[in-house]
C-alpha cells in the first residue's frame, strides 16, 4: 500500500514536469519564443538570475548553478524538514501500534479470497483511524512536485541562457550530456534511498525496494538527455538531500521516538474493537455449501435415471 503511494506520487512528479515542459512554447529547433507564463515567470528569471551570479558576481556559469540551486534548496527545505518530521511520527507510532496492526495487515497479506481481503483492508483503515495513523503518512513526494517548476526553468535556462551552452565547468562541459556527472547524480540518490531504510524492518526495507531503485533511475534518465548545467542541479540537490536524511535519522527520529513513546506511555492505547463487519466465509458455511451442492448433484442424477 505504501508502495503504490510512493509509486503514485512519482508519477504526478513525472506528469508535472512533463506537463510543465510542455508550457514553455518552442519553435521548430526547440528554442523557446519567449511567450507563455512557464517562460516569463520562469525560465527568464532563472536564466537572469544564472547570468547574475555567473557574468556580474564574476562566479562563472558553474558556480552560479549551483548558488542558484542552493538558494531553491533552502527555499524549500522548511516543507522538506516539515515532510521528514510527519512521515517520522507516523512510521514511529506505526511502529509502536505494531503489535496491533501486524496481525491486520497480515490478514491483507495471506487473503485467500477477494471478500477477505476486503474485510481485512476495512479493518486495517478502521484501526489506524482509532488510534490516529495517518493513512497516508507523510506528504510523500511534494517537495518533489515543488521542484519541479524550478528544475523545468532551469532546464531551458541551461539550454537557452547565452554563454551557459559554452562554458564549462571543472573541465566539464555544461552544454553538453555529462556521463560522469550523470553517474555522480545516480550514485548521491541511490545513497539516499538507501540511508532511509536505516532502521527499518525487513517487511518497510521490501516495500522501500522499488522505491530505492525507481528514484536514481529517473534521475539518471533525465541527466543523461539533458545538458550537465541541468544534471549540476540535481547533483547539488543530491548532496544536500544526502545530509538532510542523514539528520532525520541520526537527530530527528530518536527525538520523535522519545517524544511517540512518552505520549502513550502518558495516554497508553485503548484495546482495540473491531467495528467492521467480518465478511469472511466461515469454515462451517464453506462445508454445509459444499455439502448441499454434493446433494444437489446426486438428485439430478437419480433424477436422470
Amino acid at each position: 500500500m505504501k508502495k503504490n503511494k510512493r509509486l503514485l506520487l512519482a508519477s504526478m512528479a513525472l506528469a508535472s514536469l512533463v506537463f510543465l515542459a510542455g508550457c514553455v512554447k518552442t519553435d521548430k529547433k526547440g528554442v523557446p519564443t519567449g511567450e507563455g507564463w512557464v517562460y516569463n515567470y520562469l525560465v527568464e528569471p532563472m536564466g537572469n538570475l544564472i547570468t547574475f551570479f555567473a557574468e556580474n558576481q564574476g562566479l562563472g556559469f558553474g558556480l552560479a548553478i549551483i548558488v542558484v540551486t542552493l538558494i531553491v534548496r533552502f527555499v524549500i527545505m522548511p516543507l522538506g524538514i516539515y515532510q521528514s518530521w510527519k512521515a517520522t511520527y507516523q512510521s514511529e507510532k506505526m511502529n509502536y501500534l505494531k503489535p496491533i496492526l501486524g496481525p491486520i495487515q497480515e490478514r491483507m497479506k495471506n487473503a485467500s479470497s477477494q471478500e477477505e481481503q476486503l474485510a481485512a483492508q476495512q479493518e486495517f483503515f478502521a484501526a489506524q483511524k482509532q488510534y490516529g495513523v495517518s493513512v497516508f503518512g507523510g506528504m510523500g513526494c511534494l517537495p518533489l512536485l515543488i521542484q519541479m517548476p524550478f528544475f523545468t526553468a532551469l532546464f531551458y535556462a541551461a539550454r537557452h541562457t547565452p554563454g551557459i551552452s559554452t562554458a564549462e565547468f571543472m573541465g566539464i562541459s555544461l552544454g553538453q550530456p555529462s556521463m560522469i556527472l550523470t553517474a555522480v547524480a545516480g550514485i548521491l540518490y541511490y545513497a539516499q534511498s538507501m540511508l532511509m531504510q536505516v532502521g527499518m524492518d525487513e517487511e518497510q526495507k521490501k516495500q522501500m525496494q522499488t522505491v530505492a531503485y525507481m528514484n536514481p533511475i529517473m534521475i539518471v534518465i533525465f541527466s543523461w538527455t539533458s545538458p550537465a548545467g541541468v544534471t549540476l542541479y540535481w547533483v547539488v540537490g543530491g548532496m544536500i538531500g544526502l545530509v538532510q536524511q542523514a539528520l532525520t535519522n541520526f537527530i530527528l527520529k530518536p527525538k520523535v521516538r522519545a517524544k511517540v513513546e512518552e505520549e502513550f506511555k502518558n495516554n497508553p492505547p485503548k484495546p482495540y474493537k473491531s467495528t467492521v463487519k467480518d465478511v469472511t466465509p466461515k469454515a462451517s458455511a464453506i462445508i454445509e455449501e459444499k455439502a448441499s451442492k454434493k446433494t444437489n448433484r446426486n438428485a439430478g442424477k437419480q433424477r436422470s435415471r
